[in-house]
């Protein structure tokens, strides 16, 4: 794991794409869903040497709050439920020099159920690789510029992001086909460019939180 997550950081200029806060927008058509159980577990995680330190409750209670952010948003009628397992971080360290400057990353396996008929949807927990968003303050080390906490709430957000690309790869799951699905994104993303602008454009995710974090530097 701390191999693999080695050769993540050296791969992140390259991976690493900006996250829109879209939390505003409608959420993505998933059928009927309705978010049940939000079981985060981070009690095996492991930590790249240069890294700051951060404890499995605190992954758990910053992961927990982006899955609720993004998935408590449905108001269907048929319960999934989501668990993650947090498996391995680096949150760039301050005081390291630019030349050098480590990024941010996140691994995480996810999975779910259908509560109603008892089963898990996926054979096997599905492992996704997040890095924070390429910006400017990204390319130097979000180190210097923002706390622990940002960054855990920053790399959280990205994660549950991807979990819902992944769900929407398996519509099947939500009682939906392809097709279908392909029609509700295009509806969604209808919706979305008829509204009016936002008064301040969107920027890298800021969950609810983040301003009250932000005197911890640790």
């Amino acid at each position: 794991m701390i191999l693999r997550l080695s050769a993540a950081l050296l791969l992140t200029l390259l991976a690493a794409c900006g996250a829109k806060n879209d939390l505003k927008d409608p959420p993505v058509p998933l059928g009927d869903f309705v978010l049940g159980h939000n079981i985060i577990v981070a009690e095996n995680v492991q930590k790249v040497p240069i890294s700051r330190d951060a404890s499995p409750a605190e992954w758990e209670q910053a992961m927990k709050q982006a899955v609720a952010d993004r998935f408590g948003r449905y108001e269907g009628s048929r319960i999934y439920n989501i668990g993650i397992s947090v498996d391995g971080y680096a949150l760039a360290p301050p005081g390291i020099p630019v030349v050098a400057a480590p990024k941010s990353v996140l691994v995480i396996t996810a999975n779910i159920w259908d509560d109603a008929a008892e089963k898990k949807l996926n054979p096997e927990g599905h492992q996704i690789t997040v890095f924070e968003s390429l910006s400017g303050e990204t390319v130097i080390g979000t180190g210097l510029t923002r706390t622990k906490a940002q960054q855990m709430e920053a790399l959280s957000f990205n994660a549950a992001k991807k979990v819902e690309d992944w769900l929407l790869e398996h519509p099947e799951w939500f009682g939906m086909t392809r097709g279908e699905l392909d029609a509700a994104l295009k509806e969604r993303e209808a919706r979305i460019a008829a509204a009016p602008p936002e008064e301040t454009p969107a920027g890298d995710p800021a969950p609810a939180g983040a301003a009250e974090a932000g005197a911890d530097a640790n």
